[in-house]
């Protein structure tokens, strides 16, 4: 399963922001770098310092920093912010009463899949994304 694109630029940007030697990030230096539409940035920028995640600084110098420290911020919680957590949760075929008790054709084979990604989404912060070796963002 992949990631939404709203999800998927969320969590781009703060890695990006963990990656960099920068302390303050403009929206449209992170949007040039990460060529992600400025409308689009600027809304789940918008998210993300409603949850806390980043801040906004003001003034001539101003821009994004990390709102609280990248070791307490978890990927799903980073999806959560922009978009929620069902996606991926759910069922595979997107029915709403898919269980255990009432499975779809898919979700034994699912399941265990879904608990590991959730399991990674959890447990993994941004900071364990710091890495000088990575070339993509």
């Amino acid at each position: 399963m992949r990631l939404s694109k709203t999800a998927e630029y969320a969590l781009r940007i703060l890695s990006f922001m963990i990656n960099s030697e920068m302390q303050v990030f403009s929206a449209r230096y992170l949007a040039e770098q990460l060529h992600i539409p400025d409308k689009y940035l600027r809304r789940l920028m918008t998210d993300m310092a409603k949850k806390g995640f980043i801040k906004s600084i003001q003034g001539r110098e101003g821009g994004y920093v990390f709102g609280k420290n990248a070791n307490a911020i978890h990927l799903s919680e980073i999806i959560d912010a922009v978009e929620g957590m069902d996606k991926y949760t759910g069922c595979l075929l997107g029915f709403q009463d898919c269980s255990d008790e009432n499975p779809c054709s898919l979700h034994e084979a699912y399941a265990p899949i879904r608990e590991q990604m959730l399991n990674l989404l959890n447990t993994m912060t941004i900071a364990d994304l710091k890495s000088k070796k990575i070339k993509k963002f």
